[in-house]
């Protein structure tokens, strides 16, 4: 077990996604129209991946009827048995923080959602199908070595923390490697206002990796503690997004990782083929994972970037 969850080329599922990326939100501004082809393939991209992680996190606090308001559909969510995300049948937490971490970041990615889907226009795609129950299953049992088996992230505290932590990571890097295909650097435009939501993802992704980091000692299993998860999970992002190394836990030499970043301070890119790999869960996919029938439009230009 110890070898399986500090080797960090662990084949198998990816739990890992959401993420976000171009994911992560990506029209901050009613100023954002996109003006290019590739600028609008980029965020019809984004808002695919927007869908996901404002139905994750609206179930997870137990808003996911909200979704269809906003343009998404939530009939088109695969939950897990038993559970519904909706008027307030959510997680039962029991951190009133955590709680109001999950509803304050549900309603940003409910307001991605909107904006990108505003700026689009008529040229937004539609939600495809999301699974948030079996794909979650399948990467938690790879990231323990089978030592947890269908992990659920709606089923507490806890499990809600290692969900949003398979999301956040590659929202920041998936839109830092978005930013250099982006044409449109005016005053306003599309590059600034995506430096915009990468900062916001970033808050994210430091608030869960903060919260975590509090409970890395605490047992998940009896073989299993909090920051060996947290590894695993870093670990299989790596196995399946390319033969870089850009990922990392919560704790590095000992010592607290907190902002993930490289050895000058800067956040990791990943391009848009690798938040693919991840959010598909195998390497070249073009479906499977969180997106059981594959995204909503053709990024086939963006996914050979």
């Amino acid at each position: 077990m110890s070898n399986a969850m500090n080797r960090r080329k662990f084949l198998g599922a990816a739990g890992a996604a959401t993420a976000t990326g171009l994911l992560a939100g990506c029209a901050p501004a009613m100023s954002m129209a996109p003006k290019a082809n590739l600028d609008a393939t980029i965020f019809n991209f984004a808002l695919n991946l927007e869908y996901l992680e404002a139905a994750f996190y609206l179930a997870a606090v137990g808003r996911l009827q909200e979704l269809d308001a906003a343009g998404g559909d939530s009939s088109k969510v695969i939950l897990p048995a038993g559970f519904t995300g909706r008027n307030g049948d959510g997680v039962k937490f029991d951190s009133a923080d955590v709680r109001a971490y999950a509803n304050e970041v549900a309603t940003d990615e409910l307001n991605h959602v909107k904006i990108i889907r505003k700026v689009l226009g008529a040229a937004a795609v539609s939600q495809p199908t999301l699974d948030l129950g079996p794909a979650f299953a399948a990467a938690g049992s790879a990231a323990s070595g089978g030592a947890i088996t269908g992990f659920n992230p709606f089923a507490n505290d806890l499990f809600f923390l290692h969900g949003a932590f398979i999301f956040e990571d590659v929202g920041v890097s998936a839109y830092k490697g978005a930013a250099r295909f982006l044409s449109d650097a005016s005053a306003g435009g599309n590059l600034e206002n995506a430096a915009g939501i990468l900062a916001v993802e970033a808050y994210h992704a430091g608030m869960i990796r903060t919260l975590l980091y509090q409970q890395r000692n605490t047992d998940v299993t009896p073989a299993l503690k909090v920051a060996d998860v947290v590894q695993a999970i870093s670990n299989l992002r790596d196995s399946v997004d390319g033969a870089s190394d850009v990922d990392q836990g919560i704790v590095e030499g000992g010592a607290a990782n907190i902002v993930l970043a490289d050895g000058n301070g800067i956040a990791y890119s990943r391009t848009p083929r690798q938040v693919g790999n991840i959010v598909f869960l195998a390497p070249g996919a073009t479906k499977g994972g969180f997106y059981p029938d594959g995204l909503s439009g053709d990024f086939s230009a963006i996914l050979a970037l």
